[in-house]
Formats: structure tokens, C-alpha cells, sequence
């Protein structure tokens, strides 16, 4: 823990003091705390709740240091939280109350003493709470893209045991889109150039793609995969393309393909999809690897299965 944010023993023993008085029922010390701590860090879920107020607050306390950096701003806030304590209504009512009131208040002004000589401890607080909503934005768009992905799954294993190859090819464009939309890759739906058919497009790394896919029962030979270079070659240099077969490519296909001095097109399979799918690789790596692959050896049909052997 770095020296700025070491918190003084003192400090830590008017926190313990304060939180035995500031509540007289143990339920509403257990409510406050789970306020501030949550269930996150697991360390409220093993207290004893039958035990002594002041033995459940030191516990609670030196498992939020021993944490360190772990919990450090939870405790932080802890600290923060209860010297900030003005309301001690709900001892006035109680027998012996103005004694009980007057305790709290002592032990909350002592605290107060440890915090205002903690000149950065707002500033710390809100930038530890700027990193909790990071990270829980964060870890918010990880669970939304597993289940954007599940579903993606779930829709191509569906039409891949399907009878109707049209409506395969449909439903193949919708997945990419939304797969390439997930993966940041500003797609563009299917459109019309002179006359031609292409799939759609998409940016990545500062390069343009055109984008064909295919989803027949048989492989796709090389009459197609010429017929979509050209559609590239006639676009800017630095326009490339990514033709994606679910079902494969011809070997004849592959072999003229890699011969030829034009290596603006990527290959990809079903097999590619269905890892990217599986979230064994993500769509922006296996491009990555391709395109990389296709600019030193001019191998553009590198598929995800040799890139992990």
C-alpha cells in the first residue's frame, strides 16, 4: 500500500470505537454496514452476528485491513461514512439515550479528528468511486457481450441444421453484423455497388473491408473467391476484403488463390466463426492474426486451429 494511503492506527481504533456506539441494535449495525461494505468482498458474510457489537466491529475492521489494497477504499469510505454521522435520533428514544446520544457523538467527533487530518480523503473517495463504476461498466459490457454471443450461438446452430439455404444466407448476414457491430468494427449493412452484390463492410485498424459470406452445403470454389477480388480491385489500394465460407473453400480453390499476387482477401470458415462464437478468440485477434499472417507470408487462409498449435 502506497504511503498516501496508509490510515493512521489511531484512526482505525476511534473507526471501532465509533461504529460500537453509533448503533444500539446489532441489526441496525449489521444494516449499515452492508450498506457500506456490500457482499462483494465476502467479509460480512462470515461474521458472527450473535456476538458482542464491539467484537463485530473489530472484526469487521481488521479484515478490511489485512485486505489492503483489496479493500482499502471500502474502508476508506467506512471511515468517511461514519464520521459524517449527524443523526443520532435513534438513541435520543432509548432508555438512558441522552447518554447513549452522547457517547455516539464523542466517539464520532473523535474520529472526525483522524479524517480531517486526512486532507486527501474526498479526493481518494471519488476516485475510488469513479474506478468501482469503471470496473462495473466494465464488468456490465463483459456480461453483455457473452450473452449478445450466446445468442449469436444459439441463432447459427439453429439455421445450420435448417433446409433453407436462402434464408441461412439471410440470417448469416444479421449474425455478422451484429457480430462485428459487438466487436467494434463499424459495419454497414448489405449494399449495392454498380450493379454488384456485396454483404456488407467494416473498419478495422485504419483499413477498409468489404465483406462477402457465404453458407452452402458445399465448398466455396475459386470462380467465386476470383469473382469477389475483382469487386476489390476495383475499389481504392487500400480497400480489402474478408469472404467468409461457412462451409469451407475448394483445395483447388485455396492453392490458385495463394498463388496469386493479389492477397487484398481474407479467408474465414465456420470453423473461425464458431471459435469467436465459442469466445475462444475474439473477432478483432483472429483478424488480427489474419491479416497479419496474409502481410508476411502471403498465406491468407490462416485458420484458428493453426494458430493454436
Amino acid at each position: 500500500m502506497s504511503e498516501n494511503k496508509k490510515i493512521s492506527p489511531q484512526a482505525i481504533v476511534a473507526l471501532e470505537k465509533a461504529l460500537t456506539v453509533i448503533y444500539w441494535y446489532k441489526r441496525d449495525l449489521k444494516r449499515f454496514l452492508y450498506q457500506i461494505i456490500g457482499d462483494e468482498t465476502g467479509i460480512l458474510a462470515v461474521i458472527d452476528w450473535t456476538d458482542l457489537k464491539k467484537n463485530i466491529a473489530a472484526r469487521v475492521i481488521d479484515m478490511l485491513v489485512k485486505n489492503g489494497d483489496r479493500t482499502h477504499d471500502i474502508l476508506m469510505q467506512l471511515i468517511f461514512s461514519v464520521s459524517d454521522f449527524s443523526d443520532f435520533s435513534h438513541l435520543d428514544i432509548l432508555d438512558g439515550g441522552k447518554d447513549k446520544a452522547k457517547a455516539a457523538k464523542e466517539a464520532v467527533k473523535a474520529l472526525r479528528t483522524h479524517v480531517c487530518g486526512h486532507q486527501n480523503i474526498q479526493k481518494e473517495l471519488e476516485e475510488a468511486k469513479q474506478r468501482r463504476e469503471k470496473a462495473q461498466a466494465r464488468q456490465n459490457q463483459l456480461n453483455r457481450t457473452k450473452q449478445i454471443l450466446s445468442e449469436l450461438k444459439n441463432d447459427f446452430y439453429s439455421w445450420s441444421i435448417s433446409s433453407d439455404r436462402q434464408g441461412s444466407g439471410f440470417a448469416l448476414e444479421k449474425i455478422l453484423y451484429r457480430l462485428f457491430e459487438l466487436s467494434d468494427l463499424d459495419p454497414k449493412g448489405s449494399f449495392k455497388v454498380t450493379g454488384e452484390q456485396i454483404d456488407g463492410a467494416f473498419s478495422f485498424n485504419y483499413e477498409e473491408y468489404l465483406l462477402e459470406a457465404k453458407w452452402r452445403n458445399k465448398q466455396t470454389p475459386l470462380s467465386d473467391l476470383d469473382s469477389f477480388s475483382s469487386k476489390i480491385g476495383r475499389k481504392f489500394e487500400n480497400t480489402l476484403g474478408l469472404f467468409i465460407s461457412i462451409s469451407g473453400f475448394s483445395e483447388e480453390g485455396i492453392v490458385q488463390f495463394r498463388i496469386s499476387p493479389d492477397k487484398r482477401v481474407l479467408l474465414m470458415d465456420g470453423e473461425d466463426l464458431i471459435a469467436v462464437l465459442d469466445e475462444r478468440i475474439t473477432l478483432s485477434d483472429l483478424l488480427s492474426r489474419k491479416r497479419r499472417e496474409a502481410a508476411q507470408t502471403g498465406n491468407v487462409y490462416l485458420k484458428y486451429r493453426d494458430m493454436i498449435n
